[in-house]
């Protein structure tokens, strides 16, 4: 049966080496690619370690319209999902490693979550489903 499934959900960044730093050392995810495509564009792929889906691709700003939609992608929503199969494990790490969380964490009736923010104010939800 034929199959598809998304690969990659496109990020944008104001540099590449800046939020590599972010989603290895904070987020804790494993850097999947780095390759240079000549012209100051890189192929740059981040995602959770152990992750069997869908990748990050961080993708440099080059226009005005790009740059300002830089850190706020989802007009100030929630943008991204990291589900998780230990909520306080990961929570954490991650408050040791800096990264800024919007609210205290809650218990909610399908969910244990929390909203934090990436280096350029991207709104995700750290959640381990019920």
């Amino acid at each position: 049966m034929h199959q598809q499934s998304i690969a990659n959900v496109s990020l944008l960044v104001t540099d590449y080496d800046q939020a590599i730093d972010f989603y290895t050392q904070k987020m804790g995810f494993a850097l999947l690619e780095d390759t240079d495509l000549g012209a100051g564009k890189r192929w740059v792929q981040v995602a959770p370690k152990n992750n069997t889906g869908t990748a990050l691709l961080l993708a440099k700003a080059s226009s005005a319209e790009q740059c300002a939609a830089v850190g706020n992608q989802s007009g100030g929503r929630v943008f991204l999902f990291l589900q998780t199969d230990d909520f306080w494990a990961d929570y954490n790490a991650m408050k040791d490693a800096g990264v800024e969380f919007c609210e205290q964490p809650r218990e909610e009736s399908y969910a244990t979550v929390v909203v934090l923010q990436d280096l350029y104010g991207n709104k995700w939800d750290l959640i381990e489903r019920k």
